[in-house]
């Protein structure tokens, strides 16, 4: 039949999300239904969840902790620090720091069983550097000074105490038992018994009513100490047998050992040597249960594959990390062939182009002086070279004298500098027709009106470049003095004719006029 129940109450559990589970071991963990809340535990831990669920994940290191502390109550140390390890290990990979202080807690208290007062002073301050709620750390500063207590440390012991004390007045009372019974401690050390046994009383009263049944065995053991030090050996009886029974009838052995353990010193002070040898005995057989080497030794080996674990861990980030820096060295160094040959091809390309503009700056400066040699020769030579008209209504006379007409009044740069001069002003000013001007400019010179015009418009633009003081024009300026409306068409004609820019001209000039 209990095993039918069992399978019921499994089969029912699995079809619980993993949040229900959760929940439902939390709910047997505190009416210390202990065994179920563990199978609850247990099914979480082993439910398949995704990477990127955080809250599952979550869950699952609860759910070890939670684990490792049932076991813990039942004093199955080295189950109890396997799973505190797997918890550990697990917050780790999922990133879930802040709750790797309860577990570096719960690592302290089994190594506070154990008597091994510097490792688990070593966890609970490894425990405080991880951020937490108050209660924790109230709960953490109260260990750390159980700790400096038996450790002979009494001012940090109560600098931890009073921390402790101050910080849980913002929570429920039920913090408070803990601090009492480590107050009451501090005082039985200082041998002030009066105050001892009140901070016992108070803890003791404060376990009645939470009705924590397994605090209400410790502190009467506790109070039973305290009255076999004082030589009340009636008291101390009482107290201890008290304890007894509720430690036996829940099975607390650790309080069962401690028990046996005053018990034996009782009867030993009343000079039963045999009751105080079996007493001691009974102390003997549970404390090698409870507390045996071969149970620090298993959990030693899993501090150590913990350890080992940490370190490979290590190692893995590390080689990752100087794969990352390989990685990127090699990338550094592909981005720096790369700006160096493109530095190169620049420099190459700059290289290219200043001796292109050089050879051009010495090409215009050839055409430049060929220019001014060119103008010389103009101003010399006569005009008179030309072919003669093979079809024409004129005579060759009448040629020859509409030409030089034209040659004659083409000298005259205020009529030819108007903007408004055109072939039509030309043929009036020298009482003709249009016709036979443009057929005389065509055929004598080869040329077009608007060519035949450029070059004389340039010449002059050229002569006033040479002449002038061109620290007070500009280009634009002497473009409007020879009768070009735009700068542009200006520029445009003088590079035709010339075969230079008209910049170019114009610094060519200053720098001879300044040489």
């Amino acid at each position: 039949m209990a095993f039918s129940a069992n399978n019921d109450l499994l089969s029912g559990f699995l079809k619980l999300s993993e949040r229900q589970l959760a929940d439902t071991g939390d709910y047997f963990f505190l009416k210390n239904s202990y065994d179920t809340a563990l199978i609850c535990y247990s099914l979480l831990i082993n439910t398949p969840f995704k990477d990127n669920d955080f809250e599952h994940q979550k869950r699952v290191a609860e759910a070890y902790n939670k684990s490792a502390v049932i076991y813990y109550y039942m004093c199955d140390y080295r189950s109890s620090y396997d799973f505190l390890i797997r918890a550990l290990l697990h917050c780790e990979k999922s990133n879930y720091t802040s709750y790797q202080a309860k577990i570096y807690t719960n690592i302290g208290n089994i190594y506070y069983r154990f008597k091994k007062y510097d490792l688990a002073k070593f966890y609970y301050s490894e425990a405080l550097n991880f951020p937490q709620d108050s209660a924790s750390i109230v709960v953490l500063l109260n260990n750390l000074g159980a700790v400096e207590l038996v450790s002979t440390d009494v001012e940090n012991a109560t600098n931890s105490f009073n921390k402790s004390l101050q910080i849980s007045r913002r929570h429920d009372n039920y913090l408070l038992y803990s601090i009492w019974n480590n107050i009451a401690s501090l005082y039985q050390k200082k041998q002030l018994y009066d105050s001892a046994f009140y901070y016992y009383y108070l803890a003791l009263d404060m376990a009645k009513t939470q009705n924590q049944i397994e605090k209400e065995a410790e502190n009467l053991s506790d109070l039973g100490k305290l009255f076999f030090e004082v030589n009340k050996l009636d008291s101390a009886l009482f107290y201890i047998n008290l304890s007894n029974k509720m430690a036996t009838e829940n099975n607390f052995l650790r309080i069962l050992a401690e028990n046996y353990l005053t018990l034996s010193k009782i009867e030993e002070m009343k000079g039963q040597i045999t009751k105080a040898f079996e007493y001691y005995k009974n102390y003997s057989d549970l404390k090698d249960s409870i507390f045996n080497v071969a149970s620090f030794g298993d959990i030693s080996q899993l501090q150590r594959l913990y350890e080992v674990s940490k370190t490979n861990q290590q190692i893995e980030q590390l080689v990752v990390e100087q794969q990352i820096k390989e990685r990127t060295i090699h990338y550094h160094k592909i981005i720096w062939i790369i700006t160096s040959c493109l530095l190169i091809l620049v420099s190459l390309g700059l290289l290219f182009f200043y001796l292109q503009k050089r050879n051009l700056s010495s090409a215009y400066k050839i055409l430049f002086e060929k220019n001014l040699k060119i103008i010389e020769l103009q101003s010399n030579a006569s005009e008179k070279h030309y072919e003669k008209y093979k079809d024409s209504a004129l005579k060759d006379e009448m040629q020859d004298e509409l030409l030089d007409k034209i040659l004659t009044l083409m000298k005259n740069t205020s009529a030819i500098c108007d903007t408004e001069f055109s072939l039509d002003k030309l043929a009036e000013l020298v009482q003709s027709n249009q016709t036979y001007v443009s057929q005389v400019i065509n055929t004598a010179l080869k040329k077009n009106f608007r060519s035949f015009l450029n070059d004389y418009r340039i010449r002059e633009a050229q002569r006033l470049f040479s002449e002038l003081d061109l620290s007070k024009y500009t280009i634009s300026s002497i473009a409007y003095s020879v009768g070009y409306k735009s700068p542009t068409t200006f520029r445009s004609a003088f590079k035709e004719i010339t075969g230079v820019a008209p910049n170019f001209y114009f610094q060519a000039i200053r720098e001879r006029g300044e040489n």
